[in-house]
C-alpha cells in the first residue's frame, strides 16, 4: 500500500476516535531515520524508525534515556494489530542491528495515540510498557475550579531569590517521579536543574510561580506560554498550546490545596493568553499525579510505551 494512503487511513482512523489529534503525513527517510513498511491480513503499517541521542549534561537528559530509538507509526486496515505486531517484529530486527543488547541506557519509545486501543496486547507482548503521558485540557473543558481562597495559601511569582526553594522543590520531585522510570537519578542533576531554573527566574517575568502556606514557601508551579511551545505543539490539533511544565508540592503539605491552588492559578493565567489547551507529561504508573491531573480537567492524549533496554 502506498504511503500517501497509509498516512491518510490513518489519520482519519485516528480522528474517529480522537479529534484534538494531528493530522499524518507520509514518513520520510532521513540521515537519522528509516521507513519501515510491512502489510499483512489486508491491513499495512508504516514505521519511522528514529535514534535520538542525548549528551549526560544537556538539560533533558534526567528526563529521558541517553540513545533513545522511537518508533512513530502509522496504521491501516480491518486489522491495524496485526500490523502492528508484524512492524514491532520488524522493527527489532533492525534495533539488534543497531543498539547494544542490554545497555540501560537505551531505550525503545513508540508513541501512540492514547485513544487507539489496536494493538495493545501486541505491544505488551513485545516488551513494552505504557510510561508516560501527554495529557490535555482543553480551554473550554468545565471543571470544578478548585478552593477558592484555600485556608493559608497565597500564589506569587517567583524571584530570584528563590531559587533555593525552586531547585528544592523540583529534586523532591524528580526523586519522587524516578519510581515510576519517567525520569533518571544521574550524577549532577541539581546542577542541571539549578542552571536552568536560575535562568528562568533571571527572566523579567518568571514562569514559575510559588505557592506559601501560612509564610512558608511549599509548592510551585512551572508552564510554557503559548509562542514557546513550538517543541510539542504539533502533538494536538490547536493553534495556540500552554505547556504545564512541572507542578510540585512539598511532601509537608500534600492534601492541603496548594497543588489545586497552583493548578487553577496556571490554567487562569493561560486562558488569559487564549491557550486553546494545556498540555502536560505525566508518569502513567504514578498513584498521585494521575487522579489529580484527571481531576484538574485533562485526559490522555498521546501515551509513550517504553521498553529498556531497547534490545535485551
Amino acid at each position: 500500500m502506498h504511503s500517501d494512503v497509509i498516512a491518510t487511513e490513518h489519520a482519519a482512523r485516528l480522528a474517529a476516535v480522537d479529534s484534538l489529534l494531528p493530522g499524518s503525513s507520509p514518513f520520510e527517510a532521513a540521515e537519522s531515520a528509516v521507513v519501515l513498511e510491512v502489510a499483512t491480513a489486508g491491513s499495512a503499517a508504516s514505521g519511522l524508525a528514529s535514534r535520538i541521542q542525548v549528551d549526560q549534561d544537556a538539560p533533558n537528559a534526567p528526563w529521558r534515556a541517553l540513545t533513545e530509538h522511537r518508533l512513530d507509526l502509522q496504521l491501516t486496515g480491518p486489522q491495524p494489530a496485526a500490523a502492528l505486531d508484524a512492524l514491532l517484529t520488524q522493527w527489532d530486527e533492525h534495533l539488534r542491528a543497531v543498539a547494544e543488547r542490554g545497555d540501560t541506557e537505551t531505550a525503545a519509545i513508540v508513541p501512540r495515540a492514547s485513544r487507539d486501543a489496536a494493538g495493545t496486547r501486541e505491544m505488551l507482548h513485545h516488551g513494552f510498557a505504557p510510561l508516560r503521558v501527554i495529557a490535555v485540557r482543553p480551554a473550554e473543558r468545565m471543571v470544578p475550579v478548585g478552593p477558592r481562597g484555600t485556608p493559608g495559601v497565597k500564589i506569587r511569582r517567583a524571584e530570584p531569590g528563590d531559587l533555593e526553594t525552586v531547585v528544592s522543590l523540583g529534586l523532591e520531585l524528580h526523586s519522587f517521579d524516578a519510581q515510576y522510570g519517567t525520569v533518571n537519578l544521574r550524577k549532577g542533576i541539581e546542577d542541571i536543574m539549578a542552571k536552568d531554573l536560575a535562568e528562568q527566574l533571571d527572566r523579567p517575568e518568571p514562569p514559575l510561580w510559588i505557592a506559601e502556606l501560612y509564610g512558608r514557601p511549599l509548592g510551585m508551579v512551572n508552564v510554557q506560554h503559548p509562542g514557546e511551545t513550538g517543541w510539542i505543539s504539533d502533538r494536538v490539533s490547536a493553534d495556540r498550546v500552554g505547556y504545564l511544565s512541572s507542578l510540585a508540592v512539598a511532601k509537608e503539605a500534600r492534601s492541603s490545596g496548594v497543588g489545586t491552588a497552583l493548578a487553577t492559578h496556571a490554567h487562569h493565567v493561560l486562558d488569559e493568553e487564549g491557550a486553546d489547551v494545556v498540555l502536560l507529561h505525566h508518569a502513567a504508573a504514578n498513584p498521585l499525579s494521575t487522579p489529580f491531573w484527571y481531576a484538574q480537567g485533562y485526559r490522555p492524549l498521546w501515551t509513550y510505551w517504553q521498553r529498556r533496554p531497547a534490545v535485551r
